[in-house]
């Protein structure tokens, strides 16, 4: 496929990433993984937006939180704050890791973005969890495991706010562009889909990366950085989950 260049004067979709270097813990990664954490546009690499710290950086393993924002290490990306961190997983378990970051005013918009994001490690073949809830205001529950899933796979999940299911919600989908992927034109930046009356969703993958789902629903209102005005807050729940090709052996 053949690099693709930025588009221009087409919509972009903001999503906030964390993305570990692999959901899949076992002998041959070892135990340490490593996170970046960019708000940004994923599909046309960009421009990146400025991060402030994060309010929360966290993993649950059987329910209960770690805080974890000790680890976060400020790493600049194209001049904008964005951040990192590296943490052991010490056992095996269903890890997912969490992340909420602080209210981002879009003046173009005229509203905040807050997208409570999360993904899903499996460590040491556990297989558990992978579907436990964090209890963001707004959040992916997965009903398909979202590791060891090939290319072309399907994922399903629901869309709740409040821990209820939300009828006919949106929800917007990208992908990590490495610059391998050209676009046909900037309708397929991003993809657009709704859940059906019991807020459920499914997505088929068409090639192999990593694959971002954000649930977006106005929720509240927050004053301007000037104060002369309230203005909505767009919530979002994200979640990140990783597409895989075979590993052909050789005859």
């Amino acid at each position: 496929m053949a690099v693709s260049s930025m588009l221009s004067g087409t919509a972009q979709a903001h999503f906030q990433e964390l993305i570990p270097s692999t959901n899949v813990v076992d002998q041959t990664t070892g135990k340490n993984v490593h996170f970046d954490m960019i708000f940004t546009h994923p599909t046309d690499m960009g421009p990146t937006m400025e991060m402030k710290r994060p309010v929360q950086f966290g993993m649950q393993v059987d329910g209960k939180k770690t805080d974890l924002s000790d680890q976060l290490m400020r790493h600049d990306v194209d001049s904008k704050e964005a951040y990192q961190a590296d943490v052991t997983l010490p056992r095996p378990a269903g890890y997912v890791f969490y992340l909420e970051p602080q209210p981002y005013y879009e003046p173009a918009e005229g509203k905040y973005i807050v997208q409570y994001t999360k993904t899903v490690i499996d460590a040491f073949g556990d297989g558990s969890n992978w579907d436990q809830m964090v209890g963001f205001p707004v959040e992916i529950e997965p009903l398909t495991r979202p590791y060891g899933l090939w290319a072309g796979n399907s994922f399903s999940g629901v869309v709740k706010h409040n821990g209820k299911a939300v009828p006919f919600a949106e929800i917007e989908v990208e992908f990590k562009n490495d610059g391998s992927i050209t676009l046909p034109n900037g309708s397929f930046s991003t993809q657009i889909i709704k859940a059906d009356a019991n807020g459920t969703f499914t997505y088929t993958a068409p090639w192999a990366g990593w694959w971002v789902f954000a649930a977006l629903i106005e929720d509240g209102t927050l004053p301007t950085p000037d104060g002369k005005e309230n203005v909505p807050v767009e919530r979002g729940g994200v979640l990140w989950v990783k597409t895989e090709n075979p590993v052909k052996t050789a005859n």
